[in-house]
């Protein structure tokens, strides 16, 4: 059964400024070390950093919006397929686990300057 879901549009463009006028800080407060690597090590960073921001946005409003979670308690992977998906820890977690959520389904995408995510809270 659907118990959440949560979709966010993030503008690749504002992602971009926001990394120059805060270089690497803005990464390392939102982003994991895992997930800066990988969006450093494509052609274009900043599509990939807004649709990883962009999934953060949208697992919080899939969760409800819990007080208390830190950006890095929702990380986005890879599977071994290439799919991404997410990894909650922490507080994160916590409110998964409270909301009886056993699985939450990720679909990323960009295209024409804006990246947008989509998540889908599964009981």
């Amino acid at each position: 059964m659907i118990v959440g879901v949560g979709v966010d549009l993030t503008p690749v463009e504002r992602m971009a400024s926001a990394m120059a006028r805060h270089p690497g800080r803005l990464e390392a407060r939102l982003f994991t070390d895992d997930e800066r690597a990988y969006c450093v090590a494509r052609a274009e960073p900043a599509q990939h950093f807004a649709a990883r921001f962009a999934a953060k946005e949208a697992t919080l409003k899939a969760l409800g919006v819990p007080e208390g979670l830190s950006w890095h308690e929702m990380e986005v992977r890879n599977d071994q397929g290439g799919a991404p998906r997410l990894v909650l820890t922490g507080e994160a977690e916590r409110a998964a686990t409270a909301k009886r959520i056993s699985r939450l389904h990720l679909s990323l995408s960009h295209a024409g300057g804006q990246a947008i995510a989509m998540v889908v809270a599964e009981e």
